[in-house]
């Protein structure tokens, strides 16, 4: 089974407004917070209480959300796979860009998105030049020969 197939159900205080309950559900489902708060107040507004047991109870029973964090050695470098870095230490996130179809999905909008792509294209060209202006620079040429020596 793989790690993207087995979902679990947090709650996120981080994301969230009062416990992360609501958070924890979008983020599980792939809705967006905003939905599943305007649900849940709207169901207790409505007069359904039993809403309010179920927000205090996933409260208490659902564990926090986890923290990702990225570990480095002692050179500065990320060991994880989800960034490559260049001869300056510079990450550049390999990170999927979710855009959403449907107003209630999580995600980017497709014009967020977008900019976000071009943005991450525009960072990667400029070290694609770095490293080209290097290879084709005379510095490259000299330290090839030494090193066949």
């Amino acid at each position: 089974m793989t790690q993207e197939s087995k979902k679990q159900l947090y709650r996120d205080p981080q994301n969230g407004k009062v416990a992360g309950v609501c958070a924890g559900l979008a983020t599980y489902f792939g809705w967006e917070p905003w939905l599943v708060r305007v649900m849940v107040a709207s169901g207790i507004l409505l007069g359904m209480g039993w809403f309010v047991v179920i927000y205090i109870a996933g409260w208490f029973i659902l564990d926090k959300k986890p923290k990702q964090s990225k570990s480095f050695n002692s050179g500065g470098n990320s060991n994880t796979n989800n960034a490559y870095t260049n001869s300056n230490n510079q990450a550049v996130d390999d990170e999927s860009i979710k855009v959403k179809a449907k107003i209630w999905q999580a995600g980017e909008p497709p014009k967020q998105a977008f900019h976000d792509i071009k943005r991450k294209f525009t960072k990667l060209e400029g070290q694609l030049r770095t490293m080209e202006r290097y290879v084709t620079s005379p510095e490259f040429s000299l330290s090839r020969e030494i090193n066949k020596l």
